[in-house]
């Protein structure tokens, strides 16, 4: 059985590149490092990944938003091949600014296979401020995530201005 391939994007104010495809090759992946433009312009395709990483950092200064210049040209140019890839079973994992990324895409929650509708936000902390904290997080049994299966809890560092989630009730009681 062949590795599976991973392809961690990077790019624009991005990092934890470097780290996210080390961690992925001690677990027994094989990683591809792909600067986002490589995605967009076609040099590299998502055939043949079975995961797609989309790491943290401040992806083109987060000037409007966190993550939102990085969805909107991630979505605007390959959105349908995400869509497809994500369709087709494989995997995406968000990493701190990534995260923001697949929500303000539509990505996230993907209630339904809807990948397109944005119903979820990540906005301004309450306190007002950058957080740099570790949270004690526990994992919801019943998910279906891989990464998460067999885990009760973690503890994970954030590190945001921007991650206070916010929902309509309707959305949050779905989730």
């Amino acid at each position: 059985m062949s590795p599976v391939k991973v392809l961690v994007l990077t790019g624009y104010g991005l990092n934890c590149d470097y780290e996210t495809a080390y961690a992925f090759e001690l677990a027994g992946a094989s990683a591809l490092r792909v600067h986002i433009n490589s995605l967009i312009d076609g040099t590299v395709g998502l055939d043949g990944f079975q995961i797609l990483v989309f790491g943290g950092g401040f992806s083109w200064g987060d000037d409007h938003g966190a993550g939102v210049i990085q969805a909107v040209r991630l979505r605007t140019h390959i959105g349908d091949a995400i869509i497809e890839f994500v369709k087709n079973g494989n995997l995406v994992l968000g990493i701190c600014n990534g995260f923001q990324t697949l929500v303000n895409m539509g990505l996230l929650p993907g209630f339904e296979g809807d990948y397109r509708t944005r119903c979820t936000a990540l906005i301004c902390n309450d306190c007002g401020n950058f957080r740099n904290d570790w949270v004690h997080l526990m994992v919801e049994k019943n998910s279906p995530c891989i990464f998460t299966a067999g885990l009760t809890s973690l503890y994970l560092p954030v590190r945001h201005g921007e991650g206070k989630f916010y929902a309509p009730t309707e959305i949050i009681q779905l989730l």
